[in-house]
């Protein structure tokens, strides 16, 4: 088996046929496998993939576990060589995995591999970053400032607009919509840190793999359409919660500092949750990340 493709659902039912249909010419040439793992959408989904397709092995949750808990689930399932991890909301174009299985085989430094994510609308997302730093709350890709202030300094480093996004480099971080490992990285490394409810597994993975002594890899010759998966309405409170939370736990892990710079970093997070979960109800809800 050449690859083990990890599919993590969470009421997905309106965007998973297209990625499933997308699977066989992004895997061409590929002895693959897909794994959906299904955290309790209560939506039937699962069972009718038991039902209708026989070629997925699927697995549901009893509970919403996360993303991560999700993934790591899949992944201890997996019978690949190599692995990879794919939003649901995603179409997968030609040739994806057979370029990035095919480069990850030839270069054993590289940890993840990952492709150019575009909109559904074909523009450029920016899924390759460099490292959070405690400033990086104020200057993310949907922060206020950086919507007011879109070509100040620290969005443009956070965010890489200082790179066209066209040539294959090696980077910090790249989005977990799309990522691609080898079985002998994963042992090594180890999944996602299941802390994370939702958002900066993908950011906390990648320095694992920094740290580990891998590359990360940004192949840009190869895409993912990934719609983000946002929807009209308020983010419900609970999950802006968790995801402040990982915010938190993300710059313990892996800024420490002093503790007047901590407890500063801390109570921006809470404020920042504090003010998103205030707004998040009276306002057209836009995609969020990490």
């Amino acid at each position: 088996m050449d690859l083990s493709l990890v599919l993590v659902t969470y009421r997905a039912r309106g965007a998973i046929d297209a990625c499933l249909a997308s699977l066989p010419a992004a895997c061409a040439g590929l002895e693959y496998e897909v794994i959906v793992v299904d955290n309790a959408s209560g939506d039937g989904l699962a069972d009718e993939l038991r039902r209708t397709r026989p070629d997925l092995r699927v697995f549901e949750n009893p509970t919403n576990v996360g993303f991560a808990r999700g993934v790591n689930r899949g992944l201890a399932e997996a019978r690949g060589r190599f692995l990879a991890l794919l939003n649901p909301d995603t179409v997968a174009h030609p040739g994806v995995f057979t370029t990035l299985v095919r480069f990850v085989e030839a270069n054993p430094g590289v940890g993840l591999a990952g492709p150019k994510i575009v909109d559904p609308d074909g523009s450029l997302q920016y899924s390759c970053r460099r490292f959070p730093t405690h400033w990086t709350g104020l200057f993310n890709r949907y922060s206020l400032l950086t919507r007011l202030l879109p070509t100040n300094p620290w969005s443009r480093e956070y965010l890489m607009l200082d790179f066209d996004h066209a040539r294959m480099r090696d980077v910090d971080w790249l989005s977990g919509a799309c990522l691609v490992t080898r079985r002998d990285v994963f042992a090594k490394v180890g999944g996602l840190d299941e802390e994370f409810f939702l958002f900066n597994e993908d950011v906390d993975w990648c320095q694992r793999m920094h740290k580990a002594g891998y590359r990360v890899t940004y192949v840009p010759e190869v895409s993912v359409m990934h719609a983000v998966g946002a929807s009209d309405g308020a983010l419900p409170a609970w999950l802006i919660w968790r995801r402040h939370m990982g915010m938190r736990h993300y710059f313990h892990k892996h800024h420490p500092a002093p503790w007047p710079v901590t407890l500063i970093t801390d109570l921006g997070i809470l404020m920042r949750c504090a003010i998103q979960i205030v707004l998040s109800p009276l306002r057209r809800r836009a995609p969020v990340s990490s």
